[in-house]
């Protein structure tokens, strides 16, 4: 692997279980790190959700990608592919415990939610989810030719504020309608007033399909 992400660390926190029926990528947001992001499992696992084989990539530099998502690609050129491909080594390790990608759930937050997505909807298949906690699909656009694959069987959410100055509300519908398009099962909430961050319903959302997930195939 090449790029400025060729050496991130896909963490594996002490509490992850590789037997586990479901694989969970956390991918932070701009600033943080692997261990930010892991800070969501304690709330997960507060509120019932199962056991999990959970790898967090940790961006080199803390940021995944410069510019803005909504800017054109190739002002985030190569660190976009970089960090495409540090998820695609994530999933790989889920899959080479024993899973199918249909029980991989890929989750992120801020820019680790526009990554989750543009990263899910690039690839299509079935997955096990992906969950987007303030976050679109990245470029000036949603141009639907770079998503010529079906995600037939694919849970989403997509849960954002509505005055948001990170994440306009837009651009999160529109990749709601991307994802829909491409025949994933798509849960959208907009939070009057929210900051950016994570709240409550999203963890329960999450929570709810994670148990149902592993019901699923267990």
């Amino acid at each position: 692997m090449s790029g400025p992400h060729a050496n991130a660390q896909l963490i594996r926190p002490a509490n992850s279980n590789p037997d586990a029926a479901v694989g969970l990528v956390l991918i932070h947001g701009r600033g943080d790190s692997a261990a930010g992001i892991l800070s969501l499992l304690p709330e997960l696992q507060a509120r019932g959700a199962p056991a999990l084989s959970v790898v967090a990539p940790d961006a080199v530099g803390s940021v995944w990608y410069p510019s803005r998502f909504i800017e054109p690609i190739e002002r985030n050129q190569p660190h976009l592919d970089s960090a495409l491909a540090t998820i695609e080594r994530a999933v790989n390790l889920l899959e080479a415990e024993g899973r199918d990608r249909a029980q991989v759930v890929v989750a992120g937050f801020s820019q680790g939610a526009c990554l989750a997505l543009e990263y899910v909807a690039r690839r299509g298949g079935r997955w096990g989810g992906v969950v987007a906690l303030s976050g679109g699909l990245i470029g000036e656009g949603v141009d639907a030719a770079r998503y010529p694959h079906a995600l037939t069987g694919t849970s989403a959410f997509l849960g954002c504020s509505d005055v948001d100055h990170h994440i306009p509300e837009s651009r999160v519908l529109e990749s709601a309608s991307q994802l829909e398009r491409q025949g994933a099962s798509v849960t959208t909430r907009i939070y009057p007033g929210m900051p950016h961050t994570v709240n409550l319903d999203e963890i329960e959302w999450w929570v709810e399909h994670l148990k149902k997930l592993a019901d699923s195939v267990a």
